[in-house]
C-alpha cells in the first residue's frame, strides 16, 4: 500500500491554531499539543468570565447607587429605592441609575422626589 502524504490540510489546521496562540509565552505558543491545550483553556476562561463580568458590573452599579443614596440621604436604602421605582413603574436599569448618581446627582434627587409623591 502506498504512503499518503496529508499535505497542507494538517499544516493549515496547525497554523490556524498557532495564530490564535501567537501572543502566548514560551511553549504555549510553540508546541502544537500545548497550544491546543491552552486554546481550550483560554476559551473556557473567556466563556466563564463573560458571565462573571456581567455579575461584577451589576455589583459595581448597585454599590455606586447605594453610596450616593446613603451619602446624600435621598432615600434610606438602595432596596427601598428600587422597590418604589418598580411600584411607580419608572423602569430605569441599574446602569443608568449609577451613571445618573455619579454624573448628575440633582437628577437623582428629582427621581427620588417623583417616587415619594
Amino acid at each position: 500500500m502506498t504512503r499518503i502524504k496529508r499535505g497542507y490540510i494538517a499544516r493549515r489546521r496547525r497554523t490556524k491554531i498557532r495564530l490564535f496562540a501567537s501572543t502566548f509565552r514560551g511553549a504555549h505558543s510553540r508546541l502544537t499539543r500545548t497550544i491546543t491545550q491552552q486554546k481550550i483553556r483560554a476559551l473556557v476562561s473567556a466563556h466563564r468570565d463573560r458571565g462573571r463580568q456581567k455579575r461584577d458590573f451589576r455589583r459595581l452599579w448597585i454599590t455606586r447607587i447605594n453610596a450616593v443614596i446613603r451619602d446624600n440621604k435621598v432615600y434610606f436604602s438602595y432596596s427601598q429605592l428600587i422597590h418604589n421605582l418598580y411600584k411607580k413603574q419608572l423602569l430605569l436599569n441599574r446602569k443608568i441609575l449609577a451613571q445618573i448618581a455619579i454624573l448628575n446627582k440633582s437628577c437623582l434627587y428629582m427621581i427620588s422626589n417623583e417616587i415619594i409623591k
